[in-house]
């Protein structure tokens, strides 16, 4: 299959800084092989910086934004992989052809007791999800509705990935002010076009890899 060696300028980083998000397809940026391991370019780190609403204080992570390779993380590329490294508060994807490289940023856990790391794989996929509380949200905000159904006041955005592990989702998101802080209950949320994109490239058995 050939490589898409589609190039991304820097007008259209500004963009998706501004929410519409950060994609890399392998090719050009990646390197023949699809596992460059070197920072991304300078323009790609500037243009992704931000910081949270005026008074906040609270910062974007971007430092992280660098190529990866899937062998270090993987033995195969089998179903495709995610790597989501909260660090850096990015996802990375690779597909089982090794001829798609995405990266995406993404919002991370609140705190590190709800965080949780290791390896798990998707089981289902759904657009227009629904959403209920877990448990321990409802002990800590007792307010919380006890149902969301699809539509532009869910948590969920428009599509959502299950995992193997228990109200463990990757996800979109209709408040893009949460991606690229800390700012979940323990999913990880993405801007709604890119887990659209996301979405369209895993199947269930997808293997996810969190660190």
């Amino acid at each position: 299959m050939k490589r898409d060696k589609t190039l991304i300028s820097r007008r259209a980083l500004g963009q998706m800084a501004a929410g519409f998000g950060a994609t890399r397809l392998a090719g050009a940026a990646v390197g023949q092989s699809g596992s460059s391991s070197a920072p991304a370019d300078a323009a790609f780190q500037q243009d992704l910086q931000s910081t949270s609403p005026q008074g906040t204080g609270i910062k974007r992570r971007v430092s992280g934004y660098q190529s990866r390779n899937w062998q270090d993380h993987f033995q195969t590329l089998s179903g495709g992989v995610i790597l989501v490294d909260t660090y850096a508060r990015a996802l990375h994807f690779w597909d089982e052809t090794d001829t798609i490289y995405k990266i995406y940023p993404t919002s991370v856990p609140l705190t590190e007791d709800l965080t949780r790391r290791g390896r798990t794989s998707i089981v289902r996929i759904r657009v227009g999800p629904d959403w209920r509380p877990t448990p321990s949200m409802l002990r800590r905000e007792p307010s919380l509705p006890p149902y969301v159904g699809p539509g532009p006041q869910n948590p969920l955005g428009t599509h959502a990935l299950y995992l193997t592990w228990t109200y463990y989702r990757i996800h979109g998101t209709n408040d893009v002010r949460k991606i690229g802080r800390r700012s979940s209950n323990g999913c990880i949320g993405l801007y709604n076009n890119q887990i659209e994109e996301l979405f369209d490239m895993c199947v269930v058995g997808t293997q996810v890899f969190v660190i």
